[in-house]
């Protein structure tokens, strides 16, 4: 898999997290849980691939300091 089209999912996914994680803390409002109930193994699905797209998006701090990636 091309290393562009992941960090392109994981950074998506991470966004929709980040959204939904404002609404939490601005309106007390869980979209996730809205949309496919709270804590059903769809929305743990969901809460699961945030936290590893996040943990994945760790690895860009290597490259925040100007530092090319391989691949272009």
């Amino acid at each position: 898999m091309n290393n562009k089209v992941l960090d392109c999912i994981a950074l998506t996914i991470a966004i929709i997290g980040a959204v939904n994680w404002g609404l939490i803390g601005f309106f007390s409002f869980d979209l996730v849980a809205l949309i496919f109930g709270n804590m059903t193994w769809i929305s743990r699905i969901i809460y699961a691939l945030v936290g590893l797209s996040g943990l994945y998006l760790l690895t860009f701090y290597m490259y925040a300091g100007g530092t090319e990636r391989n691949g272009n």
